[in-house]
C-alpha cells in the first residue's frame, strides 16, 4: 500500500452542499498553525494546479476515481507528497502542515518527470529569484559558478562557460527552455555563451549525465536557462533593473514583462550592457616584461576585455483550457574583446588592431501544450527551435574568421496517465545542426550533425521509495564534405628553445596533402535507474546509476589548424603522427561511455537542513588533447614584415604547439556538500564546499581541474533589509597535466545590501554589492588565460531593480 503522509491528515467530515462530489477542499498550514498564502498545491501526473488564498485554503474540482498524489510547494518550506483515494460521492477535507527547510527548493522546468535538490535522485541546483540576480554575471559561467558542483572556465570575463565537476566544452550542454543554445562556445573557450541572465526567470543545473533528457551531449550535465518568452498565462507583471559597475565601468539595463487577455498573453524583455576593459590587482600577465602597463585608476587592466551586448525578446501565446500554444523570436548582440588574442609580441595594440568578436543570433522558439481528457494520454509537451548563430572574429579591423551554426530542433514529450502508478512517458528528439568556420583560424571543416532519439521516463513510490527509470536510443551522423589534411612543418624545438632549419617558407600558402569526405554514424544508448528512500522523517537517501554514450564533435575529430583562443594548433582524433607527419589514423572511431554512480544524503526539514554528493565517474574512449612537444606556425604575419629583423633565425613567436586528440580511459570522483541553519526568522548560515579528482586511469592527471574549495554566506533579512556576506576559499592546485602550471590558492570576499521600498504603488530594491574586497590577486585554475588574466580586483556595483 502506498504511504499515507504523516503530515497529511484527513478530517472525517462531510463538504458543504455546494461543494461537488470528486472534490478536495483543503488548507496548507506551517507548525505554527498559520496559514501558508500563495502555495501551489499539484495533482501529480496532471496539470492541474491551484494556489491557496490568504487564509491557506484551496480547492480542486472535477478529479476522476482512484488514487491521486498532491504535490505542495511553497518557499522556505520543505515540499510535501500526500496520497488521496478519490471515489464517487465521497467528500473530503484535508488539512496540510508544511515544515520549514532552509535550503529553498525549486522544481527543474524543463524535464519531463518531478525533480529538485531535495527530491530527485539525480543531482539538480536552481539559481532563482533574489539569489540569481545577486549572482548574475556578464557571462553564464561566471553567474552559476557558486553553486555546488559548478566552476567556470573564467575567460578573462568575456565568454566564461560553465565546468559542471570538472567537464566542460562538448560534454555539458546549455539550453534555453529546454532547446539547445545552439551557438559554438563549445568548440573553444573564447566563445561566448549566447544567453543572457538578466532577464531569466531560472537557471537550472542537472549535475552528471543527463542523456536522457537532452541526448549525448549532455554526458556531463546539462545548464538550463528558463524564460517566459513564450508566456503560459497572461497575469500582468514584470521588472526592470538599472547597475552600474566599478571594476569597468561596466552599465547595464534590462526589463521583462507579461501581460494579455483571457486568451492571448504576450511578453517582451530587453537588455543593454557595456564595459570596459577591467582592473586588477596585479600586472595581469604572471611573467611580464619591464615595459610600462597601462593602468587605470592606479590599477592595471587586461587588455581588449571590454564588452558590448544587447537584446531583446518578443512572444505572444493563445491559451485555452488544454492548455497553450505560443511563438517567440530573440535577437541577440554582442561584441567583446579577446584577450590574448594575439599573433607576436608588439608590446602596444591599437584599438583598430585589437581582436574583437562581433557575434549575431536569431532565435525563434515554439513551445505548446495539450491537456488530454482520456484514458490513455495525459498530455503533450511540443518544443520546436529555430536558430541562425554568426560571429566574426575582427582582427586589424577585417574579418579574420568566421563562424556559423544553423539548427533546426523538435522535440515532444507524450506523457501517459498513471499506469500502475507508474508516471511518466515517451520523448521524441531531432536536432539538427549545420556549423561552418571560414578564415584564418578555422581549425575545423564545416560539418553536418543530425540526431534522432526515443526515450522512456518513468517513476513510481513503493512505500517510502521513489523509483526513477529512463532509457534513450539515438542516432547521431556526421558529415563533412571538404576534410584538409594540411601538409605543415611540425618541428620540436631544442632545448635551448631554437628549432630546426624547416626549409619552408611560411609565408606562402599551406598546400594540402588529401582533401576528403567524412561520413560517421554512432548510436548512443544511455540507461539510468535511481531511488530515494524517505528512511526517516525529514531524512532520505537518494542512488542514482547511469551508463551514458557520447558520439565525439566534429571539433574533437576533425579539427586542423591554429586556433590562436587556446593558443594551441589543434589536430583532430581522425589523425595520427608518425614521424613528424600526420596522416589518417589507423584507430577505430569509438563512442565515449561513462559509467556514472552518485549517492545523495539529505535532511529536508527543520531550522537546519543539509545535502551531500558523492560521485564516481569512469568514462572509457575519452577525448581529450595531449600536447606533442611538436610546433607549427599559426599561418598569421605580424605587422610589417619588411621591418622584421631576419637576423633572428630563431623567432618562435608566431608558432603555436601541437595539440592532438585522442582517447584514453578516465576517472572522475569527488562531493558536492551544502548546509544550511536557520537561527532565526532573520539570519541564516550557509556552508558549501565541492571537490573534483580527475585522472587518468592509467595515471596521470587531465588539465584544467578545479581546485577543492569551501566557503560560507552569512545572511540576514528583514522585511525591507537583507545582507549577504559570502566567503569562498580556493586551495591551490597543483595536481596538473604536463606542461601545465599550478596555481596558488585564494579567498574571496564579497557582499551585498539591498534595501526594499514602495513607491508609487511600484516595489523597488536599492542595492551595493561589492566583490573581491580584500583586492586579492586571483587566478582560476580552469581558465586557459589565467598566466594573463586573473579576476578582475576589487569592484563595486550600485543598482536599483523595481517589479510591478
Amino acid at each position: 500500500m502506498k504511504r499515507r503522509s504523516q503530515l497529511a491528515v484527513l478530517i472525517a467530515a462531510l463538504l458543504p452542499a455546494s461543494v461537488l462530489a470528486k472534490t478536495i477542499e483543503g488548507i496548507v498550514l506551517n507548525n505554527q498553525g498559520n496559514a501558508v498564502t500563495n502555495a501551489t498545491v499539484e495533482v501529480e501526473g496532471t496539470d492541474i494546479t491551484v494556489t491557496t488564498d490568504e487564509n491557506g485554503k484551496f480547492v480542486i474540482a472535477d478529479l476522476k476515481n482512484g488514487l491521486k498524489e498532491l504535490h505542495i510547494v511553497a518557499p522556505g518550506y520543505a515540499h510535501l507528497h500526500s496520497d488521496i483515494t478519490i471515489n464517487n460521492n465521497e467528500k473530503q477535507s484535508i488539512t496540510f502542515n508544511l515544515k520549514r527547510s532552509p535550503i529553498e527548493v525549486i522544481d527543474i522546468e524543463a524535464t519531463p518527470i518531478h525533480m529538485s535538490a531535495m527530491e530527485s535522485a539525480s543531482p539538480v541546483s536552481v539559481l532563482s529569484g533574489e539569489q540569481l540576480r545577486r549572482q548574475q554575471a556578464a557571462t553564464l559561467g561566471d553567474s552559476l559558478e557558486k553553486l555546488p558542483g559548478v566552476n567556470t572556465n573564467f575567460h578573462a570575463k568575456v565568454a566564461s562557460t560553465p565546468i559542471i565537476r570538472g567537464l566542460s566544452g562538448p560534454r555539458v550542454l546549455i539550453t534555453q527552455n529546454g532547446l539547445d543554445v545552439s551557438d559554438v562556445s563549445r568548440v573553444g573557450p573564447d566563445h561566448s555563451v549566447a544567453s543572457e541572465a538578466s532577464t531569466a526567470q531560472q537557471i537550472e543545473v542537472l549535475r552528471g549525465p543527463a542523456t536522457l533528457f537532452y541526448g549525448s551531449g549532455a554526458i556531463g550535465g546539462v545548464v538550463n536557462v528558463v524564460d517566459n518568452r513564450v508566456p503560459t498565462d497572461s497575469t500582468t507583471r514584470g521588472e526592470w533593473n538599472l547597475e552600474h559597475n566599478s571594476v569597468d565601468n561596466q552599465k547595464v539595463a534590462s526589463f521583462n514583462a507579461t501581460t494579455g487577455t483571457d486568451s492571448f498573453a504576450f511578453y517582451a524583455d530587453a537588455f543593454w550592457r557595456e564595459a570596459d576593459d577591467y582592473e586588477v590587482p596585479v600586472a595581469p600577465e604572471v611573467e611580464h616584461d619591464d615595459h610600462d602597463h597601462e593602468e587605470h585608476s592606479g590599477d592595471y587592466i587586461v587588455e581588449n576585455s571590454n564588452e558590448e551586448s544587447e537584446g531583446f525578446t518578443v512572444g505572444a501565446s493563445y491559451l485555452f483550457d488544454q492548455g497553450y500554444v505560443g511563438m517567440a523570436v530573440e535577437q541577440f548582440n554582442r561584441q567583446y574583446g579577446i584577450p590574448g588574442h594575439t599573433h607576436g609580441g608588439e608590446e602596444e595594440h591599437s584599438e583598430e588592431e585589437a581582436v574583437f568578436a562581433d557575434l549575431d543570433q536569431t532565435k525563434v522558439q515554439l513551445l505548446a501544450e495539450y491537456n488530454f481528457d482520456n484514458e490513455w494520454l495525459n498530455k503533450i509537451n511540443l518544443r520546436v527551435g529555430h536558430t541562425d548563430y554568426e560571429h566574426a572574429e575582427i582582427e586589424h579591423g577585417a574579418v579574420g574568421t568566421t563562424f556559423k551554426n544553423e539548427t533546426n530542433e523538435f522535440r515532444v514529450d507524450l506523457m501517459h496517465n498513471p499506469f500502475s502508478e507508474w508516471n511518466g512517458g515517451l520523448s521524441f528528439h531531432y536536432k539538427n545542426s549545420d556549423v561552418e568556420a571560414q578564415g584564418s583560424e578555422a581549425f575545423t571543416p564545416p560539418s553536418e550533425t543530425e540526431s534522432i532519439a526515443i526515450a522512456l521516463m518513468e517513476e513510481k513510490h513503493f512505500g517510502d521509495v521513489l523509483v526513477q527509470l529512463g532509457g534513450r536510443v539515438e542516432r547521431v551522423t556526421l558529415d563533412a564534405d571538404n576534410v584538409l589534411l594540411p601538409d605543415i612543418d611540425a618541428h620540436p624545438h631544442d632545448d635551448d628553445g631554437h628549432g630546426h632549419d624547416h626549409g619552408h617558407d611560411h609565408g606562402s600558402e599551406s598546400s594540402y596533402t588529401r582533401v576528403f569526405d567524412v561520413e560517421q554514424e554512432f548510436t548512443p544508448v544511455s540507461l539510468s535507474a535511481g531511488a530515494v528512500w524517505d528512511f526517516t522523517p525529514g531524512y532520505n537517501l537518494g542512488l542514482s546509476v547511469s551508463r551514458s554514450e557520447r558520439a565525439p564533435s566534429a571539433s574533437e575529430l576533425l579539427s586542423f589548424g591554429p586556433h590562436i583562443g587556446t593558443g594551441t594548433y589543434e589536430v583532430g582524433a581522425l589523425f595520427d603522427i608518425h614521424d613528424g607527419h600526420f596522416e589518417l589514423s589507423d584507430n577505430p572511431i569509438d563512442l565515449e561511455t561513462a559509467n556514472n554512480i552518485d549517492l545523495t544524503f539529505r535532511k529536508t526539514e527543520g531550522d537546519i537542513g543539509f545535502i551531500f554528493n558523492a560521485f564516481y565517474n569512469q568514462v572509457d574512449n575519452y577525448y581529450y588533447q595531449v600536447d606533442t612537444g611538436l610546433y607549427a606556425e599559426s599561418g598569421h604575419s605580424h605587422g610589417d614584415e619588411d621591418s622584421h629583423d631576419h637576423s633572428d633565425e630563431h623567432d618562435h613567436s608566431s608558432e603555436l604547439p601541437v595539440y592532438l586528440f585522442k582517447t584514453d580511459d578516465v576517472i572522475l570522483h569527488g562531493f558536492e556538500a551544502q548546509f544550511a541553519w536557520q537561527l532565526t526568522n532573520e539570519f541564516k548560515v550557509d556552508l558549501f564546499s565541492d571537490y573534483v579528482r580527475a585522472r587518468l586511469k592509467d595515471g596521470g592527471d587531465l588539465p584544467r581541474t578545479p581546485p577543492l574549495r569551501f566557503g560560507t554566506e552569512l545572511s540576514y533579512e528583514t522585511n525591507n533589509l537583507s545582507a549577504h556576506l559570502h566567503v569562498t576559499r580556493y586551495q591551490e592546485q597543483d595536481r596538473t597535466a604536463p606542461e601545465e602550471t599550478s596555481t596558488d590558492g585564494y579567498t574571496m570576499l564579497d557582499a551585498t545590501v539591498s534595501y526594499d521600498l514602495s513607491v508609487l504603488n511600484q516595489d523597488l530594491s536599492l542595492y551595493l554589492r561589492g566583490t573581491n574586497l580584500t583586492n586579492t590577486e586571483a587566478r582560476v585554475h580552469s581558465s586557459f588565460l589565467k598566466d594573463i588574466a586573473p579576476r578582475p580586483g576589487r569592484s563595486f556595483a550600485l543598482g536599483i531593480r523595481g517589479y510591478f
